[in-house]
């Protein structure tokens, strides 16, 4: 970091929600902790499932156990911070503390990004080609897909830390979110914003737009197959291997698109920070509950764990 920029300011106040004081602050607070934990038991449970039982060792499933890992790890470079900013009513964040959360917060989304549209190859090759799936998708395949996309989540968030690591910033140093999110970061600077807003775009098509044209083009494939399908029975087996699949890209892209894709004019606005709220907390609760809940295979072997009919 720039001596100069610690010259002026050395640490930033987190805001939080400002509005939500008193019981309703515990409130958030409790739900956000039941939350976080709930998840991380869950995605523990997806991870070991997927090691022990046989019936799951299969490409799609150990990219689920990836993605588990990443969205647990994802949360908690997030919560644990963010909980203490609920309960204070708001809290300081050294320069430095803001820019390391930023970037192991953007190389966390940037693998779950990369690790989604790997899946939806992964759906693109058993339903539109499954004859050669195998001899593709093999073991050393699926762990060069899985390791490359670790290296360029990390790689990636590395331009924009390092623009960062440039600013000056002389005030005032209020962060008006529950996070270091990078725009709210952003508007604290004195120098280079039009220059920043536009390296902030320009990262996002490899990160946030590339990844998710891949995904719809893998789908619009795999829905030209299925609607092929004429067994009516076929054609729902089918769709029902990456409807759960289908349903958490729309939300975890969804979000991320509409906040950082779109103009950050008006970025403090509550319905901003209701919607990073939405996939940081609420999002990654929901997805591996997705995943059991609407899988065949994975209701099976709960079934089978808990003995239940």
């Amino acid at each position: 970091m720039n001596n100069d920029n610690q010259s002026f300011i050395t640490e930033f106040i987190i805001l939080g929600f400002p509005d939500v004081r008193g019981y309703k602050a515990t409130a958030l607070f409790m739900f956000i902790l039941m939350a976080y934990i709930l998840t991380l038991m869950i995605n523990a449970m997806v991870m070991v499932l997927v090691s022990i039982k046989s019936q799951l060792h299969s490409p799609m499933y150990f990219f689920l156990q990836q993605l588990s890992f990443v969205e647990s790890s994802f949360l908690t470079v997030i919560v644990p911070k963010m909980l203490q900013v609920v309960w204070l009513e708001g809290a300081t964040i050294s320069v430095g503390g803001c820019l390391t959360q930023f970037y192991m917060y953007g190389a966390m989304a940037c693998t779950e990004c990369y690790i989604l549209t790997v899946m939806a190859y992964d759906r693109y090759l058993a339903i539109c080609n499954p004859l050669q799936y195998h001899t593709i998708m093999n073991t050393r395949f699926q762990r060069l897909l899985v390791i490359y996309s670790w290296i360029l989540s990390f790689l990636l968030p590395q331009i924009t830390l390092q623009f960062l690591c440039q600013l000056h910033f002389c005030g005032p140093n209020v962060i008006d979110h529950f996070f270091c999110d990078l725009v709210p970061f952003v508007e604290l600077t004195c120098t280079y914003k039009a220059e920043l807003q536009l390296e902030i775009l320009v990262v996002s098509f490899p990160i946030l737009a590339i990844p998710f044209m891949l995904v719809i083009i893998s789908y619009i494939c795999v829905f030209r197959t299925i609607f092929g399908i004429s067994s009516t029975t076929g054609w729902k087996k089918t769709f029902s291997t990456c409807s759960s699949h289908l349903i958490v890209v729309i939300m975890y892209f969804g979000t991320l698109n509409a906040i950082y894709m779109v103009p950050a004019n008006g970025y403090t606005l509550p319905v901003h920070k209701s919607m990073a709220f939405l996939y940081i907390v609420v999002t990654p609760l929901f997805n591996p509950v997705i995943y059991c809940l609407r899988n065949q295979e994975m209701r099976a072997v709960l079934v089978k764990l808990f003995g239940k009919k």
